[in-house]
């Protein structure tokens, strides 16, 4: 297990979110990404979560939408990471698999494109 900062989570969730090329899904629109823990108890364990409305199943979006919400759960990516190195790329893997989510890719397109 890893212990680190918020502040230095923090920092590692947005060195790796400026790292994903553009290319690879495109800009995000009106999308909060927040770090949080899951509360203890609650099942399934996960990484992070999506939450909102994807690109391929919006109809008219706009002024006065909450923006979606992309959630890493820190306390999970800690709890399964033997080392920093290990951390940053399950915080790589959940970020790019939750934007997936974002523009409309399954679990299991995810899987296939090795992003779950």
């Amino acid at each position: 297990m890893v212990e680190i900062s918020d502040d230095e989570f923090e920092r590692i969730v947005t060195e790796e979110y400026d790292a994903i090329p553009d290319d690879w899904f495109g800009q995000l629109d009106n999308v909060a990404i927040l770090i949080d823990n899951q509360p203890s108890g609650e099942y399934p364990r996960l990484y992070g979560l999506y939450t909102g409305h994807p690109l391929t199943r919006r109809g008219v979006y706009g002024y006065g939408e909450l923006p979606d919400r992309i959630t890493l759960f820190k306390n999970n990516i800690q709890e399964r990471s033997a080392d920093l190195d290990e951390l940053r790329r399950r915080v790589r893997v959940t970020l790019a698999h939750e934007i997936g989510h974002y523009f409309g890719l399954s679990d299991a397109r995810l899987h296939e494109l090795g992003w779950a």
